[in-house]
């Protein structure tokens, strides 16, 4: 997927919180160190892993590809390639409000660790979520 493919994807999966994010962010996110894209069917993940840390940047999956277990497949290749790259634990945000994601991350062992008041704007707070790996 090209970055403007991202951000159109994004865009359609996040329209309030978190705010979607712009091909050039992408594009920069992407060139950043440590960083990794994965890509499968109609969605993908965005990654990084920095010392023995990883970090799920974004998850989305084209709405009519939802609930077949692509979340999933992609949440499970970001902790196996985070192992690879030597990561012992990591961490997202997801807002509290996401009750799908929520979920998932949940039946895959991620642990509430933290919030972020008005992460996402004026009430629209984060939950920090960890996984051992």
């Amino acid at each position: 997927m090209t970055p403007a493919e991202l951000s159109a994807l994004h865009r359609q999966c996040f329209t309030l919180a978190p705010r979607p994010w712009s091909a050039d962010e992408f594009s920069a996110l992407i060139a950043s160190p440590g960083a990794f894209l994965l890509v499968r069917g109609q969605g993908f993940l965005l990654g990084r892993v920095i010392l023995d840390e990883a970090e799920l940047l974004t998850l989305a999956v084209a709405s009519q590809a939802r609930r077949q277990g692509l979340g999933r497949t992609l949440a499970e290749a970001f902790a196996a390639t985070s192992r690879r790259k030597h990561a012992e634990t990591a961490f997202l945000e997801v807002a509290e409000s996401n009750h799908s994601a929520r979920a998932l991350y949940g039946r895959l062992g991620w642990c509430e660790a933290g919030r972020r008041p008005q992460y996402y704007g004026p009430g629209l707070d984060a939950l920090i979520l960890k996984l051992a790996l």
